[in-house]
């Protein structure tokens, strides 16, 4: 393989732990056969290898076992979870494992979200979109945390999931708010009727034919 010049190559090395170089804790951490669990505000179930099960608190630094609670030190159950959350196979504090709305697919969302979205489905302010019931073009201004049979359309006297265009939607569905083109009125969409477009795309003229 050739590098140019000015590519950085990292040396050869392996990026597995050296268990044997580190204190006994530590390396029981990485070692022992463990299963941890999220409970929600940065509170973990540890079940250890002799099936003894903990609970460690990482906001409080604290744990259930006798190795910390008696004695002080920072326990290998403590340390289980801190690794677990660094490669990304529990929650981190704050955030909850979901499924994503749009797709199906487990993502992580902060705890206060009530609706999850993945990075992929999610809109951010700006984004383009289209309307797959018109085709018309719109800009998104924000993707919200409401049902779309919670929000009421004030012309219509109904819901978004109850406008004559929406029905095909899942009424859980977060609600998106976006406008058209020279507009600055927002309309209110099912998040799965709209459809990313690149952000190079011209926005065009459409006319407004979907919810208000």
């Amino acid at each position: 393989m050739t590098h140019t010049r000015n590519t950085p190559v990292s040396r050869k090395q392996s990026l597995a732990p050296d268990l044997d170089a580190m204190a006994d804790r530590a390396a029981r951490a990485w070692r022992e056969r463990m299963a941890v669990g999220s409970l929600g505000g940065g509170r973990y179930v540890v079940e250890s290898e002799s099936g003894a099960t903990y609970i460690v608190s990482l906001p409080e630094s604290r744990c259930s076992c006798p190795d910390h609670s008696i004695r002080g030190e920072r326990c290998k159950h403590r340390r289980r979870v801190a690794i677990e959350v660094t490669e990304g196979r529990v929650p981190p504090p704050g955030f909850r494992a979901a499924d994503c709305l749009a797709c199906g697919h487990e993502t992580l969302v902060p705890d206060a979200v009530r609706l999850p979205l993945c990075p992929t489905c999610g809109f951010e302010s700006g984004d383009r979109v289209r309307d797959r019931e018109t085709g018309d073009l719109l800009t998104v201004v924000e993707t919200t945390d409401h049902r779309a049979d919670e929000v009421e359309i004030t012309a219509t006297d109904s819901t978004v999931a109850a406008h004559p265009t929406n029905r095909a939607y899942d009424p859980a569905e977060p609600v998106v708010e976006a406008v058209y083109p020279g507009s600055e009125r927002r309309y209110s969409f099912p998040r799965s009727r709209l459809v990313r477009r690149p952000r190079a795309a011209s926005a065009g003229d459409s006319s407004p034919t979907a919810t208000g």
